[in-house]
């Protein structure tokens, strides 16, 4: 959770120390980092919804329920995070998916990844200096299982159009059977890398 978050568009939200304890009080759970649906869930079952009802439990119960997670929780709900701010952490994977309106199969997916590729690509371009050496194609099946599949290329995709091609052709590493339908398909470029630092060892071992 970001306080920026808070002040859209313009990013610009103060919150003084005076005031942490009171704007957490009602805030959920899962606005707070870490808290996904699983932790979520798990906090419902013990009543609790809220940061302010997390703080008022005793630390030690938190610890021995969730481990050091359970000390992170705590602290998070008094508004302590240790962590540094990295404010131009550089981009580990940009990607793009599509949830469906009815379930497809395997062999019906290709529009969707060339226009997935399409926007993922776009976005890669904005990466200034860095690019991607990975094509990361993600699966959601109808009964919620994740499948992922990658490829570094030894070439790598030159524009959206290639990117769509290799995205496709990881579809033959499904090993699910045929009848098997989708609700969701992504496509993503991964592995940054200095595009700088990577022209020139890829020169040094073509010289080599």
């Amino acid at each position: 959770m970001r306080a920026s978050d808070w002040r859209k568009p313009d990013g610009l939200f103060v919150i003084r120390p005076q005031q942490v304890a009171a704007f957490l009080e009602p805030l959920p759970v899962n606005r707070l980092p870490g808290v996904g649906k699983v932790m979520e869930r798990r906090l419902a079952e013990l009543g609790i919804a809220t940061a302010g009802e997390l703080r008022r439990r005793p630390r030690e119960e938190l610890e021995q329920r969730f481990g050091r997670g359970g000390r992170r929780l705590h602290e998070l709900s008094l508004g302590i995070d240790e962590h540094p701010v990295e404010p131009r952490r550089p981009t580990l994977q940009v990607s793009s998916e599509d949830t469906f309106s009815e379930d497809l199969l395997l062999e019906e997916l290709e529009p969707h990844i060339r226009r997935l590729a399409e926007k993922t690509w776009a976005a890669h371009q904005r990466e200034q200096g860095r690019i991607a050496r990975t094509v990361v194609l993600k699966l959601k099946t109808a009964d919620f299982h994740t499948l992922t599949r990658s490829l570094t290329p030894a070439e790598l995709p030159h524009s959206a159009a290639a990117l769509a091609d290799l995205a496709c052709a990881l579809r033959a590493r499904v090993e699910r059977p045929a009848d098997t339908r989708y609700r969701l398909v992504g496509v993503g470029l991964a592995g940054f890398v200095d595009r700088d630092g990577f022209v020139a060892q890829r020169d040094l071992f073509e010289r080599g």
